[in-house]
C-alpha cells in the first residue's frame, strides 16, 4: 500500500473519535455548572453556593429553583446533571441513567421539617397528626370543628405548587395518595419554565397566611428560621408556628415545633423506638443531591462539599437537621426525690 493512502485512511479513522471526544474546562473548584433544586430549600442552597463560590472565586453554580417534579424532570431530560430534591430516584429513573452511559450518584445531606404555620391572630396553635389529615383530606373544612370556642369559622390550607415535593409528601404521607380537599389551594400554578434567581413560592406562602386569618399554610423548615439566632431556637415573628402532636389529644407537653433537636429525636425515635418512646417533631422528610455527571468536574465538586464537613455545618446553621454530622441526643430525667 503507497503510503500516502495508508495515511489518508488513518486519518480517515481517527477522525470521528476526534469529534466524538469532548474536552471539558471545568474542574472541582471552577468552571461553570448549573443545579436543579426544589425551591423549599432555597435558602439553604444560596448560603452554600455562596460559601463554596467564596472558597473558590472561579467556580460559578447557576442554581435552577424549581418544583420538585420539574427539578427531577430537568435531570432525566440531561438539561442538567445535579438536583438537590427529596426523593432518590425510582428505578425506571435510574434505567434511563444507566442507557446514556451515565453513573448515579446520591447522598443524604439533611432532614428537613415540614412546618406549619397560621395567622397570628390564631390561637390555635396545637394540632395532631390525625387532624392534620382531616384538614387536608377536606373533612375539617372550619377552625370551629377543631375549637368550637376559634372566632375563626372557615379553614384554608395553602400550599406553594400542585406538583411540589411538599404536597408530594404530605399526600403519601399522611393521606395516603388520595387527593386533597377542596379547602386545599396552591398559591402558584405549576410551568415547565424555571426562575434562575427563585421561584419563592413558600415566601408567598408565608405572605398569604401572614394577611389571612383563616389560612394553614405549609412551608419548609428553613423559610421560617430566625436569620439572626444563632441557636436555632426561635422562628420568623410575622406568624405563627403550630406545635404538632403524633397522639390523639394535643397538648403542650406531647406537642412539638421543628427545632433542630426535635427533628433529631424523632428520627431517634423511628430507629430506636424503645430507646426514644416519646418522638419528636413528627412532620420529618429527608433531602438529597443526586448526580448524573462525570467525576471531576464542577458539580462533583460542589457535590463533595455540601456532603462534606463544611457544607453539613452550613445546612445545621441554616436550622435543619445535617446527615452526616454527628448529633448528640441526651435525655435528661428530673428525679423528684431531694437527698439531703
Amino acid at each position: 500500500m503507497p503510503p500516502f493512502l495508508f495515511l489518508i485512511i488513518l486519518g480517515v479513522c481517527l477522525l470521528p473519535s476526534c469529534h466524538q471526544r469532548k474536552i471539558r474546562s471545568d474542574t472541582v473548584t471552577s468552571g461553570i455548572a448549573q443545579m436543579a433544586v426544589d425551591e423549599s430549600f432555597a435558602p439553604i442552597i444560596e448560603a452554600g453556593i455562596n460559601v463554596f463560590e467564596s472558597l473558590n472565586p472561579d467556580a460559578a453554580i447557576i442554581p435552577v429553583y424549581t418544583s420538585g417534579q420539574n427539578a427531577y424532570n430537568l435531570l432525566m431530560e440531561d438539561s442538567i446533571r445535579l438536583l438537590i430534591g427529596t426523593r432518590l430516584l425510582t428505578d425506571q429513573e435510574q434505567a434511563v441513567i444507566k442507557e446514556r452511559k451515565q453513573r448515579v450518584r446520591s447522598q443524604k445531606i439533611a432532614i428537613d421539617g415540614i412546618a406549619l404555620v397560621t395567622h397570628k391572630q390564631n390561637k390555635d396553635t396545637l394540632l395532631t397528626i390525625n387532624q392534620i389529615r382531616d384538614i387536608v383530606s377536606g373533612k375539617t373544612e372550619s377552625w370551629k370543628q377543631i375549637n368550637p370556642d376559634s372566632p375563626l369559622d372557615s379553614l384554608t390550607v395553602v400550599f406553594d405548587t400542585p406538583s411540589s415535593s411538599m404536597v408530594r409528601h404530605i399526600q403519601d404521607s399522611l393521606c395516603n395518595k388520595l387527593p386533597f380537599g377542596k379547602n386545599v389551594k396552591a398559591l402558584s400554578s405549576d410551568s415547565s419554565s424555571v426562575d434562575i434567581t427563585r421561584v419563592n413560592s413558600h415566601g408567598k406562602v408565608i405572605e398569604y397566611v401572614a394577611s389571612h386569618p383563616n389560612a394553614l399554610g405549609f412551608v419548609g423548615l428553613n423559610w421560617i428560621a430566625n436569620p439572626v439566632d444563632t441557636t436555632n431556637l426561635s422562628f420568623i415573628d410575622n406568624v405563627n408556628i403550630v406545635a404538632v402532636s403524633s397522639v390523639t389529644q394535643a397538648t403542650p407537653n406531647n406537642s412539638h415545633k421543628p427545632y433542630p433537636y426535635q427533628l433529631a429525636l424523632e428520627l431517634a425515635h423511628r430507629e430506636s423506638p424503645l430507646e426514644f418512646p416519646t418522638g419528636g417533631y413528627p412532620l420529618i422528610r429527608d433531602i438529597y443531591i443526586i448526580i448524573t455527571d462525570a467525576s471531576g468536574g464542577l458539580p462533583s465538586g460542589f457535590f463533595n462539599f455540601i456532603a462534606g464537613d463544611r457544607g453539613q455545618r452550613i445546612i445545621l446553621k441554616s436550622g435543619i437537621l445535617p446527615a452526616n454530622r454527628p448529633i448528640r441526643l441526651i435525655q435528661r430525667t428530673e428525679n423528684p426525690k431531694i437527698h439531703n
